[in-house]
């Protein structure tokens, strides 16, 4: 057989393999939304004294219009035994005042600012939350970010899943019902696409866990060297569930989801964060490269040529119905994260999906274009192995 004949009868074997890793990711993750997200309302399942104490870290940095009311979700939790420990860099954050106003209207509850951080590595996320942590009281911390908002009963449901051998409980990422476009298509990505990859890793044991909002055990980050080790990373929680996992212990998903819910979005934004996660996944995980095959409209295209190349179907026809399955279980994986009825129409979802979609290639090679990193106020250059360095204006 020519070599030519060699390499095609390759990529047509290599299509049919794609085709069955990607279809197996959509029915797990679907299956595992339907059975595993959104169930009824948690209640603590241990006696008062032996609930375990949480210690929340808040990292904050400026203020967008959602700020206070996300915030005030945290002083309203239904759970008995928590403290909140609101970490601000800078004095002058606009961010100060929204803290002092929420522990003035709820003096009993357990809560803390804490104003300078604490310089210990390039990670300003880290250097923000250290002297909270450090002065932490309880066996359990929750960091999470500034933009999530939470139900009543979301802690109780993540202790309820931090049984004897897990070690760290995390949040599938969603996003909060919000108006206009933007909103729309990062509420479509982190329903239909995120999930697919974030939910496949966990069920197949890969340890997939962005630290948007992350319940873990102090005393096993402590023997990891505690926060400050993680100080040198960019992707903090990438390191830190390693760290986690590297000890033995195993990971567990809330049944309800993070629920993203900042005030100031964009498209632009939206392709900003995306193409700063895809720089961070090439760096940490080499494997990342072969990400763009994962996408509709290019495992479409390939698919769809192995098929032609094998049975001899219509290539053209087999890429349109392929990218319509794809697309139906999309709806069906976005309707079970969101957990009830959408706030857009099918339309604004098929128009959303149909440029998320567009997107994707677009935004990994922009990821490959420039390896430097801008986060915040400030720019970073990545090393391999996940470390990196901040690029200082001289």
């Amino acid at each position: 057989m020519a070599p030519l004949d060699v390499a095609m009868q390759g990529l047509a074997l290599f299509g049919l393999v794609l085709f069955a890793v990607l279809w197996l990711m959509h029915f797990m993750s679907i299956i595992y939304v339907r059975l595993h997200m959104h169930r009824k309302r948690s209640e603590v399942k241990q006696p008062f004294p032996q609930v375990p104490g949480v210690s929340l870290l808040k990292p904050l940095k400026g203020v967008d219009p959602n700020l206070i009311s996300n915030l005030e979700t945290f002083f309203t939790l239904d759970y008995p035994k928590y403290e909140i420990l609101l970490c601000v860099q800078d004095q002058d954050d606009p961010a100060v005042d929204v803290c002092k106003k929420l522990l003035g209207k709820y003096p009993n509850v357990d809560a803390r600012l804490f104003i300078g951080g604490k310089k210990v590595g390039i990670n300003p996320k880290i250097n923000n939350l250290m002297p909270g942590y450090e002065a932490a009281k309880y066996g359990l911390v929750w960091i999470c970010d500034s933009g999530i908002k939470v139900k009543p009963d979301t802690l109780t449901d993540m202790t309820n899943q931090m049984t004897e051998k897990v070690g760290l409980v995390h949040g599938l990422p969603y996003v909060a019902d919000r108006q206009g476009f933007a909103a729309t298509l990062e509420q479509v990505y982190f329903g239909t696409s995120h999930p697919r990859s974030y939910i496949s890793a966990n069920v197949t044991g890969i340890k997939c866990v962005t630290g948007m909002s992350c319940l873990m055990r102090k005393d096993v980050l402590d023997q990891a060297g505690g926060l400050v080790t993680f100080a040198q990373y960019i992707a903090e929680d990438y390191f830190m569930a390693k760290a986690i996992a590297d000890r033995g212990w195993r990971f567990s998903m809330a049944t309800q989801v993070a629920l993203q819910n900042s005030g100031s979005y964009s498209i632009g934004q939206f392709q900003s964060r995306m193409i700063r996660w895809t720089k961070l996944r090439i760096n940490m995980v080499p494997a990342t490269v072969l990400e763009p095959v994962s996408e509709c409209f290019l495992a479409s295209l390939i698919i769809g040529w192995a098929a032609h190349h094998i049975f001899r179907w219509d290539m053209m026809v087999f890429f349109m119905c392929h990218c319509l399955a794809w697309f139906i279980a999309d709806y069906i994986q976005l309707t079970g994260v969101q957990g009830g009825p959408l706030s857009f129409s099918k339309l604004d979802f098929a128009v959303a999906w149909f440029i998320r979609e567009s997107m994707a290639v677009q935004i990994f090679l922009s990821a490959l274009w420039d390896p430097t990193i801008s986060w915040r106020t400030s720019r970073y250059r990545l090393r391999c192995g996940g470390t990196a360095e901040e690029i200082l204006d001289v």
